[in-house]
């Protein structure tokens, strides 16, 4: 096995647009870059959040500090599904319903941002919407029972700061564009089943939006989603009475 020494570890890749951000412990980790240019530079950028900003905590950084002091009431965490939401349906998010999907993230990456995105923020509620990622690869493999454990390790840091959880079911989707190897049906029907009788044991809200945007062999519905995968405005509003009704179920309002 391929010892990764400490020197290694620090040798910047040549032509690194990112080699002079800082590393280590820091006041101040988070550094702005422009977009990236081009296939190869979002290559490069990829590979940057995936090394030196893993969780990607800087994305809400800022956001976060705004919200010191204020009323949160439902923090969403996710992937690109809840990260587009805010574009698709602004008015749910107003009134303390605080967005913060990053899209391409798996369980492990909200894992680690759960403290500074979520239980900094004080919510009432958090609704946590996971899983799409794990299945396509996207960080790489790991067992369902791993999936299922980073779900349960959110759930439980919500519950010991008296945040109520609402857990919502893995959307429906036959293929991932970008993972075309996947057959994802039969797993994401697996994570839903683990999800709702997970819910249930625990005295959690889960909200099923897989049935609400399903057809019958498991892929989103014609006209819920623009790829098979990421809802469209009318995905959403088909959500979006789901969604009130589980944060009035978890609110008790």
């Amino acid at each position: 096995m391929l010892a990764l020494t400490g020197a290694y570890a620090q040798t910047a890749i040549p032509g690194d647009p990112y080699a002079s951000d800082p590393v280590g412990i820091v006041a101040e980790p988070c550094v702005s870059h422009p977009a990236p240019d081009g296939a190869t530079g979002a290559q490069m950028a990829n590979l940057h959040r995936l090394a030196r900003d893993f969780a990607q905590y800087c994305r809400y950084a800022v956001q976060n500090r705004s919200l010191a002091g204020q009323k949160v009431r439902v923090v969403f965490m996710g992937d690109s599904i809840t990260d587009n939401w805010i574009r698709a349906d602004p008015d749910l998010f107003t009134k303390g319903m605080v967005d913060r999907g990053i899209s391409g993230q798996t369980t492990p990456q909200m894992l680690v941002r759960f403290r500074s995105d979520v239980i900094a923020l004080k919510p009432q509620a958090v609704h946590i919407m996971a899983g799409t990622n794990d299945i396509a690869g996207n960080t790489g493999a790991a067992t369902i029972e791993t999936v299922e454990g980073n779900i349960q390790s959110m759930a439980e840091l919500a519950r010991a700061h008296g945040i109520k959880v609402i857990l919502a079911s893995v959307p429906p989707a036959a293929a991932f564009p970008w993972r075309p190897d996947k057959q994802p049906v039969p797993q994401i029907a697996a994570l839903n089943r683990w999800l709702q009788g997970y819910a249930k044991a625990n005295g959690f809200t889960y909200v099923d939006y897989h049935a609400a945007l399903a057809t019958p062999d498991g892929a989103m519905k014609p006209g819920y989603a623009s790829d098979g995968v990421h809802p469209t405005p009318q995905g959403y509003a088909a959500m979006r009475p789901l969604t009130l009704a589980a944060v009035a179920k978890a609110l008790g309002t």
